[in-house]
C-alpha cells in the first residue's frame, strides 16, 4: 500500500525577484521535512530557484506550488502562470537557448535534476494562455511514485496559516482510493475537522465508500463538521461518494463528463445514509475532485490546453485559475493507477 503526506501545499507568489529566494528556501524545507537524503534539499532549490527565475523574467502573475508529492516520499514544484505562452517549447528545454540575455541552463537545468520533470504551454485559438510545469524529485529507489498519474493541490485561505481543506490518496495495487475534506468555514476550527476526517480516512482505506463516510461521521461528532468527497478508481471504472460541497467529474479530450455534487448534509451531524455512485473512465480520461474553494464555473467550457493537461499540471493549473481567495481551495485530479513495475 502506498500512501500521501497529508500536508498542504505552499504557495509562493513570484511578484518580485525576491521570491526566487524564498521558492528555494521553501524547497529545501520540505524536502528536509520529508527526509531526502543526501543533496537532494539542495537539488530541491536549485529546481524551485531555476523555475521562479523563469516566471519572473518570462511570464505574469505567476505561482511556485512546493508540496510532497501525491503518492510516495518525494517533493514537487510547480509552476503556472497566465504568461504568453513558451512557442518553442523543445527549444526552451535545450541549454544555451535564451531569450533574456541569459545563460539558458534554467529549464535544461530542471530537466536534469529533476526524477520527472512534465511542463506544457497553452496556445488555445493561437493566443498565449499560460505555462505549467511540475518537477518531481524522488530518493533513490522510489522512481515509479514519481511517474504516478495523480496530482493535488490544497491551500489554505490567504494570510492564514491553518488550511481547513485536506486531502488523501492511498493506492493498494491497481486500486486508489482518493478523499477530498472540506471544514466548515476556515481557520483552526476547520482545520481541526478536516484532520479529524482524514485520520479516519486512513485508518482503513479500503472499506467500502459509504462505510468509511459513516466512520467518519463518528470521527467528527464533536467538531463542527465537514464536507466530504471520496473516489475509487480501479481498473472497471470509478465510484463517487460525497456528502455536502465537493465535486467530481472526468475530463477527456473531447469534455466533461459524468459530473457528480455530494447528497446533501454535513458529514458530523445531519448526514443521510452515504451513496456510491459508479460510472465508466475512458482511456486516457482524468477524474477531478474538488472543494468549494474552486470555482465550480471552471467546468462549463473548459481550454482546449486544459482539456488535455495531466494530473500533475492539472491540479495547479485549476488552483491557480480558479481559487476563491477568501475560502480554502483543493483539487485532487488522477487517472487509473499504473501497477508499479519491478526494479
Amino acid at each position: 500500500m502506498t500512501r500521501t503526506s497529508t500536508l498542504p501545499t505552499a504557495a509562493v507568489r513570484v511578484d518580485h525577484h525576491s521570491a526566487v529566494h524564498l521558492a528555494a528556501a521553501t524547497a529545501r524545507e520540505v524536502a528536509r521535512e520529508r527526509g531526502l537524503p543526501g543533496a537532494l534539499p539542495d537539488q530541491a532549490a536549485v529546481i524551485a530557484s531555476e523555475l521562479a527565475s523563469n516566471l519572473d523574467k518570462h511570464a505574469s502573475n505567476g505561482t511556485l506550488y512546493i508540496q510532497p508529492t501525491p503518492l510516495g516520499a518525494g517533493v514537487e514544484i510547480m509552476a503556472a502562470d497566465r504568461g504568453p505562452g513558451m512557442p518553442e517549447l523543445e527549444r526552451c528545454l535545450a541549454d544555451g537557448y535564451t531569450t533574456a540575455g541569459t545563460l539558458g541552463v534554467g529549464l535544461g537545468a530542471v530537466s536534469r535534476l529533476a526524477t520527472h520533470f512534465t511542463i506544457r504551454t497553452g496556445t488555445d485559438g493561437g493566443v498565449g494562455a499560460g505555462t505549467w510545469a511540475c518537477a518531481r524529485l524522488t530518493p533513490p529507489g522510489d522512481r515509479e511514485t514519481g511517474l504516478q498519474d495523480v496530482g493535488s493541490v490544497c491551500l489554505a485561505v490567504e494570510g492564514e496559516e491553518d488550511c481547513g481543506d485536506a486531502r488523501a490518496v492511498v493506492q493498494t495495487g491497481e486500486t486508489r482510493t482518493a478523499a477530498v475534506v472540506d471544514g466548515l468555514g476556515h481557520g483552526p476550527q476547520a482545520a481541526e475537522a478536516a484532520q479529524v476526517a482524514l485520520r479516519s480516512f486512513l485508518a482503513d482505506p479500503d472499506q467500502p465508500l459509504p462505510d468509511l463516510l459513516t466512520a467518519m461521521n463518528r470521527a467528527l461528532r464533536r467538531t463542527r463538521g465537514a464536507a466530504v468527497g471520496l473516489l475509487r478508481l480501479g481498473p472497471q471504472g470509478a465510484d463517487y461518494c460525497g456528502i455536502g460541497n465537493v465535486r467530481a467529474l472526468t475530463l477527456s479530450h473531447e469534455g466533461v463528463h459524468h459530473r457528480l455534487t455530494g447528497q446533501p448534509g454535513v458529514v458530523g451531524w445531519s448526514m443521510p445514509r452515504p451513496r456510491s455512485h459508479g460510472f465508466p473512465v475512458p482511456p486516457g480520461a482524468t477524474v477531478v475532485l474538488y472543494s468549494d474553494g474552486i470555482d465550480c464555473r471552471w467546468a462549463r467550457e473548459p481550454s482546449r490546453s486544459l482539456l488535455r493537461l495531466p494530473p500533475s499540471l492539472l491540479s495547479a493549473a485549476l488552483a491557480h485559475a480558479h481559487r476563491r481567495l477568501r475560502d480554502d481551495a483543493t483539487v485532487l485530479a488522477t487517472r487509473p493507477p499504473q501497477t508499479p513495475r519491478l526494479p
